[in-house]
């Protein structure tokens, strides 16, 4: 649509990173003005702050610790069957299915390269390549922690340094490779039910992305692609529920599950999911 080119054309001169490291900074900033951007913010974008375990805006120090904000225990229940996969973050749907010829969907007119997306990794895109894949848009008013969709090992990290475009659904609809040229964050898991990735996507204002087992990841370093291999580190092995990182903003998971997986038949794009909700089985 014509709308959505006139949101998305001024986004391609922007200088991504510079914009987004000066908010990275700003986030972090304590001071007397925190709170007040803080309601700003929550009355702006309708955040429900009910499952917050911390709910008193002047308890946040900085906007950041708002929005990376954990919730109570009691407020995601996890799907608890042995063979179900969990959502991994509050969000709406963007696209879910199979993987296909080594492609996923992206929106209308659009697909993109499973290997691009994994930053060339071919063994990882011939273990994925009769899979299945969702693509969850985490909205500025969302929950940005993000939790393992299935219980597994981490095998590998991978930084893949790109552009920051946005993430939203009218840049999703009209950047073409999107995911696959944005900056991300790759991890691998074994699971039982075969490989796991999880992909966590940069986009325009999201300062950092973290992981549990290492922390902050972006703001990078170098701007080549670096991996970390664990299998001669001591093991780190997440379960079912568990937190495994945080967008520092908003932006977009891609879960990849190796082909025995199957989706739950009435998840389509756009639906709303949170945390933990049953979104399909896997065969062990």
């Amino acid at each position: 649509m014509l709308s959505d080119w006139l949101k998305t054309l001024p986004l391609y001169p922007l200088p991504h990173h510079l914009v987004s490291r000066a908010v990275l900074k700003l986030t972090r900033i304590e001071s007397r003005f925190t709170a007040p951007a803080i309601r700003r913010f929550i009355k702006l974008f309708d955040v429900d702050m009910q499952d917050a375990t911390q709910n008193d805006i002047n308890s946040f120090k900085s906007f950041n610790a708002f929005f990376t904000r954990a919730l109570k225990p009691t407020a995601r229940p996890i799907c608890e069957g042995s063979n179900e996969i969990a959502s991994p973050a509050d969000g709406k749907i963007s696209a879910i299915g199979p993987i296909e010829n080594g492609m996923l969907f992206q929106a209308k007119k659009h697909q993109y390269s499973l290997e691009a997306l994994l930053g060339g990794d071919t063994h990882a895109a011939q273990r994925l390549a009769n899979g299945n894949f969702t693509t969850i848009y985490l909205s500025p008013r969302d929950y940005h922690r993000l939790h393992m969709p299935r219980a597994g090992k981490l095998l590998s990290q991978t930084h893949i340094p790109g552009r920051l475009f946005s993430v939203g659904p009218h840049t999703v609809r009209t950047v073409p490779n999107l995911f696959a040229r944005n900056e991300r964050v790759v991890a691998q898991f074994e699971t039982d039910a075969g490989l796991m990735a999880l992909v966590l996507v940069g986009a325009i204002n999201v300062a950092a992305i973290e992981t549990v087992w290492r922390g902050l990841v972006t703001p990078p370093q170098s701007k080549r692609i670096s991996r970390i291999e664990y299998d001669d580190k001591p093991d780190v092995y997440l379960d079912k529920g568990e937190e495994m990182g945080r967008f520092n903003m908003g932006s977009t998971i891609v879960v990849l599950l190796e082909n025995s997986s199957q989706w739950r038949v009435d998840m389509q794009a756009d639906d709303a999911v949170k945390m933990g909700q049953f979104l399909g089985t896997v065969k062990t």
